[in-house]
């Protein structure tokens, strides 16, 4: 199955972009305002190709829109665009959209297994990606995280994970074409994580969310949110860090409409 997705995806004759979708960009993806025309162009055209070799299917009674899949597939589109290996999503075969907010019933408990925590209720999720699996998305925090200032970005977050599954394992590291890479990637992030963990866990505040502390996995795909989100409050936390995901991402987005401004405490953030 893999394969032959693989195969049709290089096979792909790009068709003309639908002036909707440049609209629908505009709305709903604010990272891509910062691109080139050449470069939005270059988006909307890789989008076109994974939008249809993708099986899109709208879970909780919800029906899966144009809009939908233009949103999510150019979000996904950024955190690859730049990079000369191709197939990167390989196993990312079909994307399961919510029109919000999936709260799953609590997992009974093994014969035994005794309860460390209140069992009466259900975890919740906004976006989760599996591992040789679907990638699920709540479509209200697609929507929020594509938002001009918004904290974070659930597509940019879940993708960055199936990068990272990329290599057949979760790690914190998405596959790198040298081994030289890999040992740069190694010794950058596990400083990096370190750091963030012991800041975190002296309630410092850091411009990674804390959420970064829980995993290697998790910091990965928590970092990449404030490389694109945040670029210039993580290249002053850890440069770096910053440094290594502006080779790996190649983003190109231009310039940032954040601005830093020195404080008593460190930095603090404001729209340009």
């Amino acid at each position: 199955m893999l394969s032959w997705l693989s195969a049709r995806r290089r096979t792909r004759t790009p068709s003309p972009i639908p002036a909707a979708w440049r609209r629908i960009l505009d709305a709903n993806v604010a990272l891509a305002r910062r691109l080139s025309p050449a470069r939005r162009d270059a988006l909307l055209a890789w989008a076109e190709g994974f939008i249809a070799d993708t099986d899109w299917v709208g879970c909780g009674g919800l029906d899966v829109t144009e809009e939908m899949q233009v949103t999510i597939a150019a979000q996904a589109g950024l955190l690859v665009m730049g990079r000369p290996e191709r197939d990167l999503y390989a196993d990312v075969s079909s994307i399961l959209v919510y029109p919000t907010t999936l709260v799953r019933p609590p997992r009974p408990l093994g014969f035994f297994e005794q309860p460390r925590a209140p069992t009466g209720h259900g975890t919740t999720v906004i976006g989760e990606a599996m591992l040789r699996g679907p990638v699920v998305l709540a479509w209200d925090a697609v929507l929020a995280g594509g938002r001009a200032g918004a904290p974070g970005n659930v597509v940019l977050h879940e993708f960055a994970h199936k990068l990272d599954m990329a290599t057949g394992q979760i790690d914190g590291a998405p596959p790198l074409p040298t081994r030289r890479e890999a040992a740069r990637w190694a010794a950058v992030c596990t400083t990096a994580y370190a750091r963030h963990q012991a800041e975190t866990a002296a309630g410092l505040p850091t411009a990674i969310d804390a959420y970064g502390a829980t995993s290697e996995a998790e910091f990965f795909a928590v970092a990449t949110e404030t490389y694109f989100l945040r670029p210039l409050a993580l290249a002053a936390e850890h440069p770096a860090l910053a440094a290594i995901l502006d080779d790996y991402y190649r983003a190109d987005l231009g310039p940032s409409p954040l601005v830093v401004d020195d404080t008593p405490d460190g930095f603090a953030l404001r729209w340009n």
